[in-house]
C-alpha cells in the first residue's frame, strides 16, 4: 500500500497555500485538505500530479474534483462538527474524507457500483468510516433524514425535490445547477418547509448527475 510521506505532506502544504491565494479563507477547510492524502485516491498514472490543482479521471467516466472546487464547495457548506452531511456522488471518496476531517457525520451515495466498492475499501483502509450507499442520488436517503447539510458533486439539471425535503430547516445545500458544459454553483438555504434562499457563486464544470440510474460497472 502506498504511504503518506514527508514529501507528500510538503506538497499538500503547497497546495493549501495555493488555495489560500485563490480565495479559500475557511481555515477549517484548509486544515482538512492539508490532512487528507489526495495521492492515495488516484490512479498510479497520476501520482506525480496528485497535488496539482486539477481534476483527474478515476474510472467509470468520473473524476476526482479539482482541489479548489472541493475547497470552494466545502467552504460554502459552512460545516460544523457533528453535523449530518449528505454527499451525492462519492466518487473517489476524497470529498467525504475532507468532510470527516472537519468533524461531520458523512452519508454518501454513489451510483457506480465499481466506485462504491473501491471507495468503501479504500476509505476503510485509510481509517475513514463514512456511511456509504450504492444507489440513486436524486432520491437521497430518506431513512436518515433530515440532514444539516447536503453537497452534490455532479451537475444537476434541476434541484431534486426529494433532497430539498430531506434538508433540515436552516440547513444548506450546495449544488452545481444547470445543463451543458458549465453549471452555476448555488448555495440553497432552507428558510422554512416551503421557502428557500438561493445564492449564486459562479460557473463550474462537473460530470452530469444522471436520474434513475445506477451502474454495476
Amino acid at each position: 500500500m502506498l504511504k503518506d510521506t514527508f514529501r507528500h505532506k510538503g506538497l499538500r502544504k503547497q497546495l493549501v497555500d495555493q488555495l489560500r491565494e485563490k480565495g479559500i479563507d475557511d481555515e477549517s477547510v484548509l486544515e482538512a485538505i492539508n490532512k487528507v492524502p489526495r495521492h492515495l485516491f488516484m490512479d498510479n498514472a497520476f501520482l506525480n500530479f496528485a497535488y496539482k490543482d486539477q481534476a483527474f479521471p478515476i474510472g467509470a467516466k468520473q473524476t476526482i474534483s479539482q482541489p479548489f472546487t472541493v475547497a470552494f464547495q466545502t467552504q460554502l457548506l459552512k460545516v460544523e462538527p457533528r453535523e449530518k452531511v449528505l454527499e451525492i456522488g462519492t466518487g473517489s471518496g476524497y470529498q467525504s474524507c475532507v468532510l470527516l476531517e472537519m468533524g461531520a457525520k458523512v452519508f454518501s451515495i454513489e451510483r457506480h457500483r465499481s466506485l462504491y466498492q473501491r471507495s468503501k475499501k479504500q476509505l476503510n483502509d485509510l481509517g475513514y468510516f463514512p456511511k456509504l450507499f450504492f444507489g440513486d442520488g436524486y432520491k437521497g436517503l430518506p431513512a436518515f433524514a433530515p440532514f444539516d447539510k447536503i453537497i452534490i458533486t455532479a451537475a444537476a439539471p434541476y434541484v431534486p425535490e426529494d433532497l430539498k425535503k430531506q434538508l433540515k430547516v436552516g440547513g444548506i445545500m450546495v449544488i452545481p445547477h444547470g445543463k451543458g458544459k458549465s453549471q452555476q454553483m448555488q448555495r440553497i438555504t432552507k428558510i422554512s418547509e416551503e421557502k428557500f434562499e438561493v445564492e449564486d457563486f459562479g460557473s463550474f464544470s462537473f460530470v452530469p448527475m444522471l436520474h434513475n440510474k445506477s451502474f454495476n460497472s
